[in-house]
């Protein structure tokens, strides 16, 4: 799923690749997804989008912006692959959306579980998590303390666990449950740890791995288990992952555990990440 240094890393590639190309087409989907969600009606979105010129892109949490002209703008959210073609590159068979351009290149998304898609004549998006996005600081910015951070545990529950904290109701948006298994690993701190029991210390250490983990997957151009605008995997190699989990901890040896837990599977090492309190 597309997260915070997924999302960086495509509207990098898209300002850079797709910025002054103008949109000559619009293909609505191949085969009906019923999670994929359009404001309005996609069929519409042709008249909107054909002749607008891409200006730039950009990321706020999980979510892309396309700046098109005259006010224009798309956006995709997390479930949402968005894939870059050159010209003469064969059209895949299943789609969710397509645009073409001037230069006959073009730009499909597809969804796989859920996702959204929006076009819109201007830049007013009525979703409380888009909008939260776009107003808060992103954790990677040197702005975003361990004050802010803070205030997430002085508005915690006491049932509230750690996956919780990190992945659910996009607290910090664009961390989801994805980046959150290695930033719990990095931590030493089990899924399932209640946060309210952890010291000033563990806390100051989760926080660290926040801002950590976060800049070295953005870095590195989004984690290995996620593709970019071109279809190549991000160059950050997950700790702790679908692709990993059945290998030993890479820090004690020991074995990984896979369970369902709040809405996705968590990885961790019962070793290096032992419950506390």
């Amino acid at each position: 799923m597309l997260e915070l240094p997924e999302g960086i890393t495509l509207s990098k590639q898209a300002d850079e690749t797709l910025s002054g190309k103008t949109v000559t087409q619009v293909f609505n989907a191949t085969k009906p997804h019923k999670f994929t969600f359009y404001n309005g009606d996609p069929l519409e979105y042709g008249k909107l989008l054909a002749g607008k010129k891409i200006l730039s892109s950009r990321s706020y949490g999980m979510y892309v912006d396309f700046y098109l002209s005259d006010g224009a703008m798309m956006n995709i959210s997390d479930g949402v692959i968005a894939r870059y073609y050159n010209p003469g590159d064969k059209v895949p068979a299943n789609y969710q959306l397509l645009l073409t351009f001037d230069d006959e290149s073009f730009l499909v998304f597809t969804v796989a579980m859920y996702g959204f898609i929006y076009a819109s004549p201007d830049t007013e998006i009525d979703n409380q998590y888009y909008r939260r996005s776009r107003e808060s600081i992103s954790p990677l910015s040197d702005e975003y303390t361990e004050k802010h951070f803070d205030k997430l545990f002085a508005e915690a529950k006491k049932t509230l666990t750690a996956k919780a904290l990190l992945a659910t109701e996009q607290r910090i948006p664009g961390v989801g449950n994805g980046v959150t298994q290695d930033i719990l690993f990095n931590a030493r701190i089990h899924p399932k740890q209640k946060v309210l029991v952890l010291s000033d210390a563990r806390k100051a250490d989760l926080f660290r791995s926040l801002k950590e983990t976060l800049k070295a997957m953005t870095l590195a151009g989004g984690r290995d288990t996620q593709p970019d605008l071109f279809g190549n995997d991000g160059g950050y190699q997950t700790i702790l992952s679908a692709k990993t989990w059945k290998n030993p901890c890479p820090s004690c040896g020991g074995t990984i555990m896979k369970e369902a837990y709040l809405g996705g599977s968590v990885y961790y090492c019962p070793q290096c990440q032992k419950i506390e309190g």
